[in-house]
């Protein structure tokens, strides 16, 4: 199976789950935890749990969670390269979870954004593997140049390349134009539908990722509740979708687009049929959205 490598954002997560509907200006009752988190770290861990062999590449601060995010990884099989950053904190992120899943993130990228070319070990790249880009690697100007050096080992090591759309937020702050550009050599785009908006100005999911389809050979569209979409710039090309797992309860959302990400890896990489890589995805994504944290439950 594919070696995956992952270079992206490592943080802790301090996620607090509302019992009842937020009290704006109040106090609200819920339930607070510490989880290990951050996108790229989450594909690692999830991918590990799947059986396939990943590495991550990251920074962290020289503290208690820093130390804690990294046997973290380790317990779940990640070959983890972080680097220790002397002065910045290990990356936090505080997720407000509505009583219905709903989140919101306040996110503090600490040791993230200080990522470096020279932090990128040489010895994961090779022929036969693959690379994973975070998106808010890409998009935080202090880690851009490593997550572009990455990219350019890894097309040198003529390893295949996919890239995420990060945040939102971020996204809209950087530009469209900008991101399309940085991520040039990526084989495989994955975004939102509202990452997918803000890239092609579509609201429709799938003329949206038919206008990505000309700057990326597959583009795959993560649409929550009603599942996800995969399109290719191949001659006479058809949109494959396929529809969201059931669940009995949205536990918590954070980590379920990483979650799917790992799930859909591992077919893509070796051949299957997109409609399989993309309902492994949906599958993975049900589990995530069914506790709390958006790692798996070990």
């Amino acid at each position: 199976m594919t070696r995956v490598v992952v270079v992206g954002d490592l943080m802790t997560d301090a996620v607090a789950r509302a019992a009842f509907p937020l009290a704006k200006g109040g106090d609200t009752p819920a339930n607070v935890s510490m989880h290990g988190g951050g996108s790229g770290a989450n594909v690692a861990a999830w991918l590990a749990v799947e059986g396939v062999e990943s590495g991550f590449i990251g920074r962290r601060g020289a503290d208690i969670a820093g130390r804690n995010r990294d046997m973290e990884l380790m317990g779940y099989g990640v070959d983890a390269r972080l680097v220790m950053d002397p002065e910045r904190p290990t990356g936090t992120c505080v997720v407000m979870v509505t009583h219905k899943g709903d989140r919101t993130m306040l996110s503090d990228p600490g040791a993230n954004a200080a990522l470096l070319p020279d932090d990128i070990p040489q010895d994961l790249f090779g022929p036969g593997a693959h690379l994973h880009i975070s998106g808010y690697s890409l998009l935080n100007e202090g880690s851009r140049q490593a997550a572009l050096h990455a990219m350019n080992l890894a097309q040198k090591a003529q390893m295949s390349i996919t890239v995420d759309g990060g945040a939102n937020s971020h996204l809209k702050r950087a530009g469209a134009e900008p991101f399309l550009e940085w991520t040039q050599g990526a084989g495989l785009l994955f975004v939102n539908a509202s990452q997918a908006e803000v890239l092609t100005g579509r609201d429709n999911p799938e003329q949206a990722a038919k206008v990505l389809t000309a700057w990326y050979a597959q583009v795959v569209v993560k649409m929550e509740a009603e599942g996800a979409l995969w399109f290719s710039n191949g001659r006479g090309a058809e949109p494959v979708r396929v529809p969201a797992e059931p669940v009995d309860e949205i536990v918590d959302g954070t980590g379920a687009g990483d979650a799917f990400i790992a799930g859909f890896l591992p077919g893509w990489l070796d051949g299957k049929p997109p409609a399989e890589a993309l309902a492994n995805g949906c599958r993975l994504a049900a589990r995530a959205i069914s506790h709390l944290g958006a790692r798996p439950i070990l």
